[in-house]
């Protein structure tokens, strides 16, 4: 799966009538095709503001990404740290969660997150790491032997470091020619080690860093090699279960949702507005499968900062960041070990990932300056460069929001 779409990235697809994929997010299958505008009747007006000040600017580029871009629905939730009730928790939503129903925009429900899953993948890593039970400057070869060979590429000079960096030299799966109509795939179930052998018949990317899912593919692989355990298993056990994620799962092969959850969307090859909700997303696992809701997303990112996950170390490890390809993140981004730091117009740096799933959901989480958490879901996928700048631009909004004037130091 692969992330955000990275601006020029979006450039060189649209105008492509397929959801087939989407660029690195975070990650990701991308929905490049132009996409419909909601009924009117469908949108509604933002469900809450923050109770300590209405947030203008965001509630009107929440309301933006609707109305202008042409995106069914959005919504963004922001934690602010040491803080109680009613001020803790503030929300902006705009547009329709199911417009068969046209039940609003809810920052409650259920989503897949898609790249996201590599934050939670890269921190079982490290934690391995953290136990000296794998080490991140050691070559693939020496846990999973055998499984990177061939075509040009060498499990012997790949380290794990690499892996979760994406500076590994493997392609992406994802940009196999058979992905180019990915929902004609949506109900297939894919293993791991076919994923990965697909990618190595692909040509190595001409650029250093790479975004691909490949990596944390190999990734899940190393976790189960090590253990003896699956990487969902593991995750579950050593994140999900501990922090209380009630909403967070992992999907297997039902391509349903269980649960309240938004609907996803995206634009078929007949030019249509489809419902993509049901997905087999088995062709992510460990890179990109995750359901969770904004709120558990927000309480792992937390978490994970303040170092409740990772010892300092590790976490350290964790944020020594080389600079991204824009073609595949937007310019400034830079990628650590499974996660992005990205500047912000009001001074100092978000932390985090993005996802986006071929169907049509797209997510954000991350953590700035003064701990503020902030999670962004949309259940259609830019299509446009424009729509693409107004979807970063309100995670700046959400981030800024009450803090130019002081612009508080991380």
């Amino acid at each position: 799966m692969r992330i955000p779409l990275p601006s020029t990235a979006v450039r060189r697809r649209t105008g492509r009538a397929t959801a087939a994929r989407t660029t690195a997010l975070t990650a990701l299958v991308t929905a490049a095709a132009l996409v419909c505008a909601p009924a009117a009747a469908a949108l509604t007006p933002a469900a809450a503001t923050h109770p300590c000040g209405t947030p203008a600017e965001l509630g009107r580029s929440v309301r933006h990404l609707v109305t202008h871009d042409r995106i069914a629905g959005a919504s963004v939730l922001v934690t602010e740290p040491g803080t109680t009730a009613p001020c803790a928790r503030w929300t902006a939503t705009y547009g329709t969660a199911d417009l068969r129903t046209g039940r609003p925009m809810d920052t409650t429900d259920r989503l897949r997150v898609g790249s996201v899953t590599k934050t939670f993948t890269a921190t079982v890593v490290l934690q391995l790491a953290a136990e000296r039970r794998l080490s991140l400057d050691a070559p693939v070869e020496r846990y999973l032997p055998g499984l990177i060979h061939g075509h040009g590429h060498d499990g012997r000079r790949i380290t794990v470091r690499q892996i979760l960096r994406h500076t590994s030299g493997l392609p992406d799966y994802l940009d196999a020619p058979e992905w180019e109509h990915i929902d004609r795939l949506r109900y297939r179930h894919f293993e791991p080690r076919e994923l990965v052998a697909a990618a190595l018949r692909l040509p190595r990317p001409p650029k250093n860093w790479h975004y691909a899912t490949t990596n944390y593919v190999v990734a899940g692989l190393l976790v189960h090699a090590v253990t003896g355990h699956t990487p969902e298993a593991e995750i579950s056990r050593r994140v999900i279960r501990p922090l209380r994620l009630h909403d967070t799962y992992w999907p297997g092969d039902d391509p349903r949702l269980r649960g309240p959850h938004s609907h996803s969307y995206f634009t078929g090859d007949s030019g249509r507005r489809v419902d993509g909700t049901a997905w087999n997303m088995s062709f992510g696992g460990a890179g990109g499968a995750l359901v969770s809701t904004q709120a558990d997303l927000t309480r792992f990112m937390t978490a994970l900062w303040d170092g409740r996950l990772l010892p300092a170390a590790q976490l350290g490890e964790m944020r020594r960041t080389v600079a991204a390809d824009p073609d595949r993140l937007w310019p400034g981004a830079r990628y650590g070990l499974g996660l992005i730091s990205s500047p912000l117009t009001c001074g100092g740096t978000w932390w985090g990932h993005a996802g986006t799933v071929p169907g049509g959901h797209r997510s954000l989480v991350a953590v700035g300056p003064g701990g503020r958490s902030v999670a962004v879901a949309l259940n259609e996928v830019p299509a446009t460069l424009r729509a693409e700048q107004d979807f970063q631009d309100t995670v700046d909004r959400a981030f800024c929001e009450g803090r130019r004037a002081e612009r508080t130091p991380e």
